[in-house]
C-alpha cells in the first residue's frame, strides 16, 4: 500500500465521495496509512433471492475499496437472517429457514460478482461462529450491552411507545452484526444510513475485545425510479439487476436528469458529462448500468430498441409545430405546457390541470422521456418532440 500523502488523500476522496457519513473521515485516513490492506466489511442478509439497485450502492462502494489494494469481506448472515434485522420495522420479520436462506444466498451472491471480483473476496457465513456458540457464550455476549442501549434505536422506542411487541431475539440482531465485526477483525464497515445504530456496537464490542475499532461507512439509501421514496419492491419503483436487458434500459430512462447525477454517483461511482446533452447522458447511464449486469452488446441492442420505440421520428408523428420564440423565456415545465396548450391548441388550462392531469401522471414527455417536475427549467432544441398528452404533441422548429 502506497504511503504517498497524494495517493492517500485521492484515495480518501474517492472513497469518501457520495458516502452519507464517515465516522470518522480522520480514522480512515490514519488507517490508509498503515502499510496493509484494509479489512472492509459488508454484511448482507439474502431474505430475498433477487437484488435490485438499491441494494448495490454499498456493493459498489465495497467495490472501490477492492480497487484500491483493500480486502473485500462479505458477510453473508445465513444465521442473522433467520433472526431478520429489525432495522426500520414495525414489526418482527417473518422468519426463514437456513434452506431458504442459502439458496437465497447463492443467487445473491452471483449478482453480487457482478460487481465484485470474486476472486478477491472473502465470503463468509456468519453461522461458522454463532452456530458453536454455548448458551453461556450467549449469556457472556449480551451482558456486554444494556436494554437502555437496545430501546435507544428509534424503531425499538417507537414500537414500544405504541405498545407494540419488541421480540427478545430481534433485541439480538445488534449485537450479532456486531459481533461479526469481531469475528473478522473489520476496519472499516459499510452500511445504508439506517444501519449507524448496528455499526455503533461493533465498534464497542470491538473495543471491549482489545481490537482497533472500525470505521464507520453509511451509504445513502437510493431513491427509487419516482425520484422520491427509498427504491423497493413494495413501492414498485425498483431495478432488480437480473431483469431483462430492455427493462433495465427502458426503466433507467424513466428518472429525472436531477436523479440521474445521484445514480452516476452511487451506482457507477463517477460523474455525469455535463458536456452531453441530458437525454444523451441518460442513455449512458442505461447503457453502463445495463452492460454491468449482463453485457456490452445486450446493452447496445437494450438501447436500440428503447430508440425505434421513443425515437422522434415516432413520437413526431401527427405533431404541430411549435418555434422557439413562442415559448417564454426562463418560464417553467409547467407554464411552456400551459402556454403550448393555448399557443398551438388553442386550449386554455389553469397550472393547476396542467399539473394534476398532466405532468405529475407522466403524460408530458420530452422525445420519449417523461418529465414530472412541474417547476423544471427546460432547455428545448430544434427536432425536440414535447408531449403534452395522448392527443396533443408539438415538435419544436427555429
Amino acid at each position: 500500500m502506497s504511503h504517498n500523502a497524494a495517493d492517500i488523500d485521492q484515495a480518501l476522496a474517492t472513497l469518501t465521495a457520495g458516502t452519507a457519513k464517515v465516522l470518522s473521515k480522520k480514522e480512515l485516513k490514519e488507517k490508509l496509512e498503515l502499510d496493509r490492506p484494509l479489512r472492509v466489511k459488508l454484511g448482507v442478509d439474502p431474505t430475498a433471492p433477487d437484488i435490485h439497485l438499491g441494494h448495490t450502492v454499498a456493493i459498489e462502494k465495497l467495490r472501490q475499496f477492492q480497487e484500491l489494494g483493500h480486502q473485500a469481506v462479505l458477510i453473508i448472515g445465513d444465521f442473522t437472517a433467520t433472526v431478520g434485522d429489525p432495522t426500520g420495522r414495525s414489526a418482527a420479520r417473518p422468519p426463514l429457514t437456513r434452506e431458504e436462506v442459502l439458496a437465497n444466498a447463492e443467487t445473491y451472491t452471483t449478482q453480487a460478482f457482478k460487481i465484485l471480483d470474486q476472486e478477491k473476496t472473502e465470503v463468509v457465513y456468519n453461522g461458522d461462529w454463532f452456530r458453536n456458540m454455548t448458551y453461556e457464550q450467549v449469556l457472556r455476549l449480551n451482558a456486554r450491552v444494556t436494554m437502555q442501549q437496545m430501546l435507544q434505536r428509534e424503531d425499538f422506542k417507537s414500537r414500544v411507545d405504541k405498545g407494540q411487541e419488541v421480540r427478545l431475539h430481534e433485541v439480538q440482531y445488534p449485537i450479532m452484526q456486531g459481533w461479526d465485526s469481531v469475528e473478522i477483525k473489520s476496519d472499516v464497515e459499510i452500511g445504508g444510513t439506517d444501519q449507524l445504530f448496528n455499526i455503533l456496537v461493533g465498534r464497542d464490542l470491538q473495543k471491549e475485545e482489545g481490537q482497533a475499532q472500525q470505521v464507520v461507512m453509511l451509504m445513502p439509501l437510493l431513491e427509487g425510479l419516482d425520484g422520491v421514496k427509498k427504491m423497493s419492491k413494495s413501492a414498485h419503483n425498483y431495478v432488480g439487476v437480473s431483469e431483462e436487458p430492455t427493462e433495465m434500459f427502458g426503466k433507467l430512462m424513466s428518472i429525472s436528469d436531477d436523479l440521474m447525477d445521484r445514480y452516476y454517483t452511487l451506482l457507477l461511482g463517477s460523474d455525469r458529462d455535463n458536456s452531453l446533452h441530458p437525454m444523451e447522458a441518460k442513455k449512458q447511464l442505461a447503457a453502463s448500468i445495463t452492460g454491468r449486469y449482463h453485457n456490452e452488446q445486450a446493452a447496445t441492442d437494450a438501447r436500440s430498441t428503447w430508440e425505434a420505440r421513443f425515437s422522434k421520428r415516432d413520437t413526431a408523428a401527427g405533431a404541430k409545430p411549435m418555434s422557439f420564440d413562442q415559448f417564454k423565456d426562463g418560464s417553467n415545465l409547467a407554464q411552456q405546457v400551459q402556454w403550448a396548450f393555448l399557443q398551438v391548441f388553442d386550449i386554455q388550462k389553469s397550472l393547476g390541470e396542467v399539473r394534476k392531469q398532466h405532468i405529475l401522471p407522466g403524460a408530458v414527455q420530452l422525445n420519449g422521456e417523461k418529465l414530472t417536475d412541474p417547476a423544471a427549467i427546460i432547455t428545448f432544441q430544434e427536432g425536440d418532440t414535447l408531449r403534452l398528452s395522448k392527443k396533443h404533441t408539438v415538435s419544436i422548429t427555429s
